[in-house]
């Protein structure tokens, strides 16, 4: 018998652990799901006789090793910054780890030690990072196998609402953890275009957008996601031209919450003063000049440059930062203050759908003639469970475990999904559930 541990047990992690929990079963699996609300924990697993579940706290570094020396593979769906807390232990305890976050350079840092005890350390298995990753592979391998030459690439992708269930003015509503979503950006976006280094402050982020249109499903803004230079290495493509990576948004969205941005709305590294005194309204005015008898909605307009007719002033309006409503408790820097005031706008209905939307774009050499293919993906949840973030994100990481338990991965050390051995299974396994790509090429 193998004993999954599996801590964390928010939105992402639902499909993933109903499907190790289905196949519990067949394999002779145990699985403990950790939450630090054991009651969240509890509704995942359905009281389902393979399965128990633990209220846990990861600042407990006693209930950390006790976990861990209690199972074989360890899996982290907390936060990307307690990643290295769980691996540190597992090196310890020489357990197997799996995540679907990004490779932190600390992370990184554990590839020689994991190596040296046969251990894999398998991360960026979600949708983004994850997903992208094996399905760009698989194209770039195939370009490379008959003898093309990548000249660019660019790789996009968004978690957003099925078109059905659009229905405010922003045309987004949450499908993953809302504070993410409002930090989203931050730092300096770089990348490569025809040959030229490029970088975006956070300042100018929602402001240097593109527009394109995926299959049928209309037209997309894209901003520049984080530093898109580290995957010419990742990738082995540097020699490419343009290297970029992107987050898709519904037009209109970037320019409306760029508003947010230069006011400082969206800062997170301090807490403001008597925020438990403080309204909508009031928080809103903190960051505007006196009105001087004006309205504080035409202070905005005047400041910011905004049609108080207009779209983004609209969306503004919609969220209900001009309601003299108090703030949430315990909300006291300018980015929690604002989440508190988004998320009950933007949270799935009930009956909701959402869907994940993803497009790379190569543009290859291959007997002296150029081509470009479009590769493009689109999963709508089953419902506010099993959402279409839920899938992407669990799902690969749920079938990384399963092939690695079956003997399927000789690979050791801090890996992410970019070779053969890894990418092929996982990706065969997501088909049946919806995770496809439907593939267009031209010659240019």
């Amino acid at each position: 018998m193998k004993n999954i541990l599996i801590i964390g047990a928010g939105l992402s992690s639902s499909t993933m652990i109903s499907y190790l929990l289905d196949k519990s079963g067949e394999y002779g699996w145990s699985i403990v799901v950790a939450d630090v609300n054991k009651s969240v924990a509890e509704s995942k697993i359905d009281n389902h006789p393979n399965a128990k579940a633990v209220e846990f706290d990861i600042h407990s570094d006693l209930a950390l090793t006790k976990l861990v020396s209690e199972n074989d593979i360890i899996v982290s769906m907390l936060p990307s910054r307690f990643h290295p807390l769980v691996a540190e232990e597992c090196l310890k305890q020489k357990k197997h780890m799996f995540t679907a976050s990004y490779v932190s350079p600390q992370m990184r840092a554990y590839d020689d030690e994991a190596k040296e005890k046969d251990l894999l350390f398998l991360n960026e298995c979600g949708v983004d990072p994850g997903i992208d990753h094996m399905s760009a592979m698989k194209v770039i391998d195939d370009i490379r196998n008959k003898g093309g030459k990548i000249i660019s690439f660019e790789s996009n992708t968004g978690g957003l609402i099925a078109p059905e269930y659009d229905n405010n003015p922003w045309n987004y509503k949450f499908t993953w953890n809302a504070r993410n979503v409002i930090l989203a950006g931050q730092g300096t976006a770089c990348f490569r275009h025809n040959n030229k280094l490029k970088y975006i402050p956070y300042n100018r982020l929602f402001e240097r957008t593109s527009r394109m249109s995926v299959l049928d499903y209309g037209e997309f803004d894209v901003y520049a996601n984080r530093d898109s230079l580290m995957y010419q290495e990742i990738y082995g493509i540097e020699d490419a031209e343009t290297i970029f990576r992107g987050t898709f948004r519904r037009p209109g969205y970037c320019e409306a919450y760029n508003v947010f941005i230069q006011l400082g709305l969206t800062d997170d590294t301090y807490e403001m003063e008597n925020a438990e005194k403080l309204t909508n309204r009031s928080y809103l005015a903190a960051f505007l000049p006196e009105p001087n008898g004006g309205e504080l909605e035409d202070v905005l307009c005047r400041y910011m440059n905004l049609d108080r007719n207009g779209e983004v002033f609209r969306k503004i309006e919609w969220l209900g930062l001009f309601e003299e409503k108090k703030i949430s408790k315990g909300k006291h820097t300018p980015a929690q203050i604002l989440q508190s005031i988004i998320e009950p706008k933007w949270t799935l209905d009930e009956g909701d759908l959402d869907m994940i939307v993803m497009q790379h774009r190569f543009v290859y050499e291959l007997n002296g003639k150029r081509f470009k293919r479009l590769s493009s993906m689109i999963v709508i949840g089953k419902d506010t469970v099993d959402t279409a973030m839920s899938i992407t994100v669990g799902m690969p990481v749920a079938f990384a475990i399963e092939e690695f338990l079956n003997g399927k991965f000789s690979v050791r050390g801090v890996q992410v999904p970019v070779i053969p051995e890894l990418y092929e299974p996982i990706l065969e396994k997501l088909s049946p559930f919806g995770v496809e790509f439907i593939e267009e090429e031209f010659e240019l």
